[in-house]
């Protein structure tokens, strides 16, 4: 039985198949619930009004000979057959064929006919070959019960009610079933079309195809489902470049540090280099590119651990102002090298909860990116509380960066200036590194900037409330 659930069309085909048949056997049973409630309550209402009319002749004493003429006659003209006896046991003796006295009327129900009621009977008569449905109607004379006026009907089969009209029912009940089925091989089809389109779509994506696009316009699950689908290969799409990209860039930043490390080392492997000058400035070179690999080495580590869901920070309470003024003391030297002011205006009172070696790094990033891009001016870093925490605000007078480039200079490797050499930069990783630092520590990091005038980068932390 499983090649019938094999596929998800072969179930929905046996569920399409099922809801059809389901339907014909309710309606099936539903025409016979009709006839039980519809045909055969209308059949002992109608004999229950014919009882009562009859009855309401009776004036009380002996039963009257005209009226049981006035039965008589009325049997002639009624679809009912109607007698009307003196003894209920006498009624046995009325009927075409055999009836048993106790099968008509037993004690308890002579015991509500005493009581005025009328009595519902209905069985099954093989003369008929069908059932009978039957009213008795007491004639009361005070307490004495003086007669009985005993209506019967035959109850006609539900199929010869529906004789007339079988043929058209049938007719109806095939053409239910044709468009049944072909509205069924239409929705089959519909809903399981984007289905197979995504199974094949996944074949190609897992073959590296991230172009296939599942067209389906429609807003039900299934086109929920799709456009899911179709996200999901953008984004594999993205980050298989991302990580083509980073890869070109890895070798890229390596390759120039490479040669120049393998270049001045041949040169003075191979005694190339004469005088003590030329060999000490080689070996400085060397070891500047060595560094260079180092710092790149150590922040694509850095940036690694960062983009795992296991790394964890140790967070402890930290005066945030002493941790950013013993931080600026590395750059002294360096900011007066290059000429440049610095200012900076701190508040003292502001504590967060955080990783004092991550907030450091960040410091240090920032500062690093400002003072490389920053040949004349100054720096200015100020911290100050805000609606929702603090605000560590680092501006300087550098080259600033292009509009376009705002959104673009926070990715791994990317270059303003496609033409500069790391020389005179950093690794490329820095705002990178901060930015998933700073996220960490559920703040934000944002940069403001003017091409040729300057840049402003605000870090927004969480702080410990007093």
């Amino acid at each position: 039985m499983r090649f019938l659930t094999d596929t998800l069309a072969k179930k929905l085909w046996l569920t399409v198949t099922a809801a059809i048949f389901i339907t014909i056997l309710y309606s099936y049973l539903l025409s016979y619930l009709f006839y039980e409630k519809l045909y055969v309550e209308n059949v002992e209402e109608s004999l229950l009004e014919e009882g009562l009319a009859l009855a309401s002749d009776y004036e009380g004493g002996p039963l009257t000979d005209e009226l049981k003429e006035q039965v008589v006659w009325y049997n002639t003209k009624a679809d009912s057959d109607v007698f009307i006896v003196n003894n209920p046991r006498e009624l046995s003796a009325c009927f075409p064929f055999e009836m048993n006295y106790d099968s008509l009327i037993n004690g308890k129900e002579r015991e509500e006919l005493l009581k005025g009621n009328p009595l519902f009977k209905s069985g099954y008569e093989d003369r008929f070959n069908g059932r009978i449905m039957a009213v008795i109607v007491p004639l009361l004379d005070e307490d004495r019960l003086e007669g009985i006026i005993y209506l019967y009907l035959p109850l006609e089969k539900i199929s010869d009610i529906t004789k007339d009209f079988a043929y058209l029912w049938m007719l109806a009940a095939f053409l239910f079933l044709v468009v049944a089925m072909i509205s069924g091989t239409v929705l089959v089809k519909r809903m399981t079309r984007p289905l197979l389109e995504m199974k094949y779509a996944t074949e190609r994506v897992s073959k590296g195809d991230y172009s296939v696009n599942i067209k389906n316009q429609s807003e039900d699950e299934i086109g929920q489902l799709a456009h899911a689908f179709n996200h999901m290969a953008d984004s594999i799409r993205e980050e298989d470049e991302r990580k083509r990209e980073f890869l070109a860039n890895v070798s890229h930043e390596l390759r120039t540090p490479i040669s120049y490390v393998k270049g001045y080392s041949d040169a003075l492997k191979s005694g190339m280099v004469t005088n003590q000058e030329d060999y000490q400035k080689y070996l400085q070179l060397i070891h500047r590119e060595a560094g260079r690999m180092e710092r790149l080495v150590g922040d694509l580590l850095d940036l690694s651990k960062l983009e795992t869901d296991e790394y964890q920070l140790v967070k402890m309470p930290l005066p945030l102002a002493q941790l950013i003024e013993d931080a600026l003391q590395k750059y002294l030297p360096k900011i007066a090298e290059k000429h440049l002011t610095l200012e900076y205006d701190l508040d003292p009172d502001i504590i967060i909860n955080a990783d004092e070696g991550r907030i450091e790094q960040i410091i240090q990033n920032i500062i690093d990116n400002a003072l490389n891009y920053t040949e004349q001016g100054g720096l200015s870093l100020h911290l100050y509380r805000t609606e929702n925490g603090c605000c560590i605000e680092l501006e300087d007078s550098g080259i600033g960066i292009p509009p376009e480039d705002i959104e673009k200079i926070k990715q791994r490797f990317y270059r303003v200036n496609k033409a500069r050499t790391r020389a005179d930069g950093g690794t490329g990783l820095g705002l990178a590194i901060a930015e998933k630092l700073v996220n960490l520590h559920e703040g934000e990091l944002t940069l403001d900037s003017t091409f040729g005038a300057g840049t402003v980068v605000r870090i927004f932390l969480p702080i410990i409330d007093e």
